[in-house]
């Protein structure tokens, strides 16, 4: 599935002492931006000594309290859109058994993340990243609110389903650039590439867990009811995002146009064939599999005969591998990074040919 907390390394941070700003696409230090990221700051140079084996080296940047926060804060946020994904989906097909419709409402998330990445990078650059990710949650919060209640009173159409689908896909667009460049300002290079693994793990935790959750609590509590279980995760999200203590950014620096930002930063890609590399194979994995999640509801409903709870576990069961993948990958280091990103998506491609050749759900279930 699509992830947008791809880690960064060790050597994406600048020498040096401090915690001066770098601007999004100024030079190849700071060129993510090209790929809605923005400029990554180096935070304290000495870290907290971790055990090298074991469980102590794997959640080490944990020992930060203001990455802790941040971490805690995304969980929630994170598990109250896993829950929310599946809620909308089988909602959305329970309204208007259509396969089209459904398909439709669910990439209405993606297409504005793919639209906007550029801009959001960019202005996460510019504006102070902890006052972006509270927006993007706040809203967040009253969009679910807001679902709920059309719900409760019997007033939701597919439209309001598309219509939110499309502002929350927008607000990620630059609630994930602001947070992934604020790791770095929190835990220091020499913990960077742990904590972006531990970010990675988190999303694949609540996608292992909140799916499930949602698809069960779709039939006790009803699509209204696991709104409003969503819309108090995202109140204490914004809690725990308060708390954190962001550095204070250096405002004195003269900032260069949006625009030429975004452009220096595609440049950049476009000469670096690595990074070049990396983000086609991202897209192309994303085009590839994520639409396989887009219309679950047709599989589980028409396919399989089974109901909410059915899809929840079978979306959850697919959080399986992916939490383990990350745990192992924040205790290896760069171990041949290259080779488990091609193998990863070989065995993703595999598991969806099967999954649709074999028309039996626990077998779908065992094969992802």
């Amino acid at each position: 599935m699509a992830d947008p907390t791809s880690g960064a390394t060790d050597s994406d941070l600048p020498d040096g002492e401090g915690r001066g700003d770098i601007p999004a696409n100024s030079s190849t230090e700071s060129t993510n931006g090209a790929s809605g990221r923005p400029a990554i700051e180096p935070g304290p140079t000495t870290s907290p000594r971790a055990s090298s084996t074991g469980w102590r080296r794997t959640f080490s940047s944990l020992k930060y309290r203001e990455f802790r926060f941040l971490w805690l804060g995304m969980l929630l946020l994170m598990t109250a859109m896993q829950m929310q994904m599946v809620v909308r989906s089988y909602l959305t097909y329970e309204i208007t058994s259509s396969p089209f419709l459904l398909g439709l409402v669910n990439a209405g998330f993606s297409i504005p993340m793919l639209l906007l990445a550029l801009f959001g990078g960019a202005i996460a650059d510019r504006m102070e990243r902890k006052l972006i990710i509270q927006i993007g949650q706040l809203v967040a919060v009253v969009l679910s609110l807001i679902i709920g209640i059309s719900i409760a009173t019997d007033t939701v159409t597919w439209m309001h389903l598309l219509g939110v689908s499309m502002a929350q896909g927008a607000l990620f667009s630059f609630l994930v650039p602001a947070r992934q460049a604020m790791i770095p300002q929190l835990v220091g290079k020499d913990n960077l590439t742990n904590a972006m693994s531990l970010d990675a793990a988190a999303m694949s935790a609540t996608m292992l867990v909140a799916p499930a959750i949602g698809g069960v609590l779709y039939n006790v509590i009803g699509p209204d009811g696991v709104y409003y279980l969503i819309t108090g995760c995202g109140v204490l999200a914004i809690l725990f995002t308060s708390a954190v203590k962001a550095p204070a950014r250096d405002k004195s620096r003269a900032r260069t146009a949006m625009l030429g930002d975004i452009k220096s930063g595609l440049m950049y890609v476009v000469r670096s064939r690595m990074v070049l590399v990396l983000i086609i194979l991202g897209l192309l994995t994303t085009l590839l599999a994520q639409p396989f999640r887009f219309i679950m509801p047709v599989f589980v409903v028409d396919v399989y005969g089974k109901g909410p709870e059915s899809m929840g576990l079978l979306v959850a069961i697919t959080g399986v591998g992916a939490l383990i993948g990350s745990l192992w990958i924040a205790s290896i280091g760069k171990w041949h990074r290259g080779l488990l990103l091609l193998g990863s998506g070989l065995v993703s491609g595999v598991a969806l040919l099967l999954v649709a050749s074999i028309p039996v759900y626990f077998a779908a279930a065992g094969i992802m």
